[in-house]
C-alpha cells in the first residue's frame, strides 16, 4: 500500500537534518528578519501590507497586517516545505512524539479529512464510532469509504455517547476483516476516552491503522495525569487542534503521523484539498504555540486542571447541577477522563443545556463553548482565570434560582440515536435527490447532513434512513434553540433524500 512503509524521520534524501532546539520557532524567527527588510511587495496578498485596506489595517494593525504575506524563498512554501516550515514541523514532531508533523491552515477538519484520505478510498472500510465529528463524514462523502459503526454506550443520566468498548471493536474487527483502519475519538467533547492502547493493539493485530481524532486533546501531549495521547499509545496518524487547547489562532492544526507511515504520500494528500497560499499568521502561531507548549506546557495545564477541579467542586455545590469527572471511570466505555473538560448536566434544575448555554450568554454575557439537550460545556485552557470561573460559578447559581424548575419533566436526556446505513455516505451525497416537507421523510434515505453545531456530531448522515426518534429529535432541539446546521433548507423544514 502506498501510504504505509518504512519510517521516514528524516528530512528526506539529500536534505540536511534541522535544529531540535524547542527554544526556537523558525517561521517566526524568519517573519521578523523578512519584516526588517522592507521588501518592496508586487505580489499577493492585494492589501499590500495594509495600505490598500486601511479598514483592515485599524482592525487588525499594524504589526499584522505587514506579517500576512506570501510564500517566498526566505519563507518557505507550505505544500513543498524545505526550509523554516519543515524545520518548524520537525520541531513539532519532536514536542508531539511523532514521526513527523504537518502544520495545518484548514482547521482540524482539514486534517481528519486528510488522515482518512490517506488511509482510504472508495470501497473500503473504517470502524468508527459513531459519534464522530461532521469532519470524518464529509471525507467519507469524498472518498467513498463505508462506515462501520461501533455504537458506544450511553450514560442514562447525562444523555452523553461514551466511548468504544474493547469487546465492541474486536467484534466489529473480526466481522470485518478487510477493514483498513479503525478511527478513535480521543478524548470525545465531554472528555470521554476509550482505551486507545488496547485499541491500537487491536487494529495493529489485523494489519489496520489506528487513526485518533484529537482535536480536544492537545494538552495529552504536554500535561501531566491526563489521558494517553495518540502517539505515545502507538496510533498511526492523530489530527491534533492546536487552536483549542493549544493556544495557536483559530484554523491551526496539526497532523501527526507514526512510524510506518509515509510522510509524502500524506503530504500528497494534504495538497489536493488544503490552500496553496498557507497563512503565515496561522502558521508563524503554530510555531510560538508548539514552542510554548514544550517549554512551559506541563506547568501551565497543571494551572489548568486545578482550575477545573475548583470549578467542579463550587458547581457540585449549586443543587442541581452536575459538573461529571473521573467518578464516570469503567476501566472501558470510560477508559480514561480528561479532567480539564467542564462539562455539566442541568437536567435537574429543569432546564436543557441549550437553555442554559442561551441564558448565560444572553443575561450574563459569559460565552460557553456549547450547549446541547441535557448539558453545557465551558471550555477551560490556558488563557482561563480564576476570576472568570467564579463569575460562571455565580451565573450558574442565579440561572438556577431565577429561571429553574421544579422539575424536569417534558425534558429528553438521550443524545445517541443508533443510525441504520443504508447505503455509503458517498452514494447517498451524489445520488438523484428530492427535497420533501421534514414530516414527510420517515423511512426514506437522507443525502445530507443534520447535525447541532456545535458540537458538530451529525444527527443524520448521507446514507442513513430517517426514523421517527431522529424525526422527534430534531423537532426537540430546535424547540429548545439548538443551532442546526447541514441541510440545503437552512430552516430545515424540509430534507432531501435519495429518490427511489
Amino acid at each position: 500500500m502506498p501510504w504505509r512503509g518504512k519510517e521516514i524521520r528524516c528530512c528526506g534524501r539529500g536534505r540536511k537534518k534541522m535544529s531540535s532546539s524547542q527554544e526556537r520557532a523558525p517561521i517566526y524567527e524568519a517573519l521578523m528578519e523578512f519584516e526588517k527588510k522592507r521588501v518592496v511587495p508586487f505580489d499577493v496578498p492585494g492589501h499590500k501590507r495594509g495600505r490598500g485596506n486601511p479598514e483592515l489595517r485599524e482592525l487588525l494593525g499594524e504589526k499584522c497586517v505587514r506579517m500576512d504575506v506570501n510564500s517566498m524563498k526566505p519563507l518557505d512554501n507550505l505544500c513543498h516545505p524545505v526550509s523554516v516550515i519543515r524545520e518548524a514541523e520537525e520541531l513539532a514532531a519532536e514536542a508531539f512524539g511523532a514521526a513527523h508533523a504537518f502544520l495545518m491552515v484548514g482547521g482540524t477538519t482539514s486534517a481528519v479529512q486528510a488522515m482518512v484520505l490517506s488511509t482510504v478510498k472508495r470501497g473500503d472500510k473504517i470502524i468508527l464510532p459513531r459519534n464522530v465529528h461532521r469532519s470524518v463524514m464529509g471525507a467519507l462523502v469524498l472518498c467513498g469509504a463505508i462506515p462501520v459503526y461501533v455504537d458506544p454506550d450511553c450514560d442514562d443520566r447525562l444523555g452523553i455517547p461514551l466511548g468504544m468498548k474493547r469487546q465492541d471493536v474486536e467484534a466489529a474487527i473480526l466481522q470485518n476483516p478487510d477493514a483498513k483502519a479503525v478511527l478513535v475519538n480521543n478524548p470525545t467533547y465531554y472528555g470521554i476516552c476509550s482505551d486507545l492502547k488496547a485499541i491500537v493493539a487491536l487494529a495493529h493485530s489485523h494489519g489496520m491503522l489506528c487513526l485518533a481524532d484529537e482535536a480536544h486533546g492537545t494538552h495529552f501531549y504536554f500535561g501531566e495525569g491526563l489521558p494517553v495521547s495518540a502517539m505515545k499509545a502507538g496510533a498511526d496518524i492523530a489530527a491534533v487542534s492546536m487552536h483549542k487547547s493549544g493556544g495557536s489562532l483559530t484554523q491551526s492544526s496539526m497532523l501527526l503521523i507514526g512510524n510506518g507511515v509515509s510522510e509524502g504520500y500524506v503530504r500528497q494528500i494534504i495538497n489536493l484539498t488544503q490552500t496553496t497560499s498557507g497563512s503565515y499568521l496561522l502558521m508563524a502561531s503554530l510555531d510560538i504555540s508548539r514552542r510554548n507548549l514544550a517549554l512551559r506546557g506541563k506547568e501551565a495545564f497543571a494551572g489548568v486542571v486545578s482550575l477545573a477541579e475548583y470549578a467542579r467542586e463550587e458547581i457540585n455545590a449549586i443543587p442541581g447541577y452536575y459538573a461529571f469527572s473521573k467518578e464516570l471511570v469503567n476501566g472501558d466505555s470510560v477508559y480514561a477522563f480528561d479532567v480539564t473538560k467542564l462539562a455539566v448536566n442541568t437536567l435537574d434544575i429543569g432546564l436543557a443545556g441549550i437553555e442554559v448555554y442561551d441564558l448565560l450568554r444572553d443575561e450574563y454575557e459569559i460565552q460557553v463553548e456549547f450547549g446541547d439537550l441535557g448539558n453545557l460545556l465551558a471550555y477551560l485552557s490556558i488563557g482561563d482565570r480564576k476570576q472568570e470561573v467564579e463569575r460562571l460559578v455565580s451565573a450558574l447559581a442565579e440561572i438556577r434560582r431565577r429561571f429553574g424548575k421544579a422539575d424536569r419533566n417534558g425534558l429528553m436526556r438521550q443524545e445517541y440515536l443508533e443510525p441504520e446505513v443504508a447505503v455509503s455516505p458517498q452514494d447517498a451525497f451524489y445520488a438523484g435527490k428530492e427535497s420533501l416537507p421534514i414530516e414527510q421523510t420517515e423511512g426514506r434515505i437522507c443525502s445530507e447532513f443534520v447535525m447541532c453545531y456545535p458540537p458538530g456530531i451529525p444527527i443524520l448522515a448521507p446514507g442513513e434512513r430517517i426514523t421517527r426518534e431522529i424525526l422527534a429529535y430534531i423537532a426537540y432541539a430546535k424547540e429548545k434553540g439548538c443551532s442546526m446546521t447541514g441541510p440545503e433548507d437552512p430552516d430545515i423544514t424540509r430534507l432531501n433524500v435519495v429518490v427511489m
